[in-house]
């Protein structure tokens, strides 16, 4: 384990809207650290600035200033194909609706950050092999995306979020499109791989019972984290109770 935190975010700002007409700040000054191995959460209301600040951790947008630092390096200066290499080789994705590619089957999806890597058929099919015996989900490789229950199209969207060995796992809303049982399943599968594979996950959502799964929550409003609140080896139900009084209080 390294001492470089796996995000380190300084002063960020976001503006949009050009000089002269009328600007709207989303973010107003971020700053936070997140170490390697950490399950954080970022919790806020809509148009608090959490999506704003996703995109810029995840190389989607460039901030107006301020640095977001992965894994050490300083990925506001990055630009095309480098941008693209180091989100293929540091940086998973899990969203809300899934992103799933409905003409390629649940292996040719999972298969895919591999295949535009250039990995050799022979590797995609042990790294896929092994995958999908970790997420319980052997029996779905075959299948397309509409055969499949929005619990199984997220644990094959987990799958090719983490079978490049990402650094760094982001979950966008993952449980949003989920009935309860599924959403469970997610989060618990989420906890066991940032347990046993040592990914770092940064969980956006607004849903305290998924928030309860993380160490830690950053609460952002208006554009600035205004305060976080940690596990620290409470059990999942008294961090939930905890979440919910300060979503009370942060939200009034």
């Amino acid at each position: 384990m390294t001492n470089t935190p796996i995000i380190n975010v300084t002063d960020l700002h976001k503006t949009y809207g050009k000089k002269g007409e009328k600007q709207y700040e989303a973010l107003k000054g971020i700053n936070f650290k997140m170490e390697s191995g950490e399950f954080v959460g970022i919790m806020g209301a809509s148009g608090s600035g959490k999506t704003t600040l996703l995109n810029m951790l995840a190389t989607l947008d460039k901030p107006t200033s301020g640095t977001v630092e992965i894994n050490g390096q300083d990925v506001t200066k990055l630009n095309g194909n480098k941008i693209s290499d180091f989100r293929a080789h540091q940086i998973g994705f899990i969203f809300q609706d899934f992103n799933l590619l409905e003409t390629l089957t649940a292996y040719e999806n999972i298969a895919l950050p591999l295949s535009l890597q250039g990995v050799n058929r022979k590797e995609i099919g042990t790294a896929v092999a092994q995958i999908a015996q970790t997420l319980s989900i052997e029996d779905l490789l075959d299948k397309y995306p509409a055969e499949l229950s929005g619990g199984q199209k997220q644990r094959v969207a987990a799958a090719r979020g983490i079978i490049a060995k990402p650094a760094l796992l982001f979950g966008d809303e993952p449980t949003g499109a989920l009935d309860s049982n599924s959403a469970r399943e997610l989060l618990e599968l989420l906890k066991r791989i940032n347990y046993e594979q040592l990914i770092s996950i940064l969980l956006v959502t607004h849903d305290p019972f998924s928030a309860s799964y993380c160490d830690r929550i950053l609460f952002i409003k208006d554009g600035v984290i205004g305060q976080e609140i940690k596990r620290d080896g409470r059990s999942r139900t008294e961090f939930y109770q905890e979440i919910l009084e300060q979503l009370g209080t942060f939200e009034q």
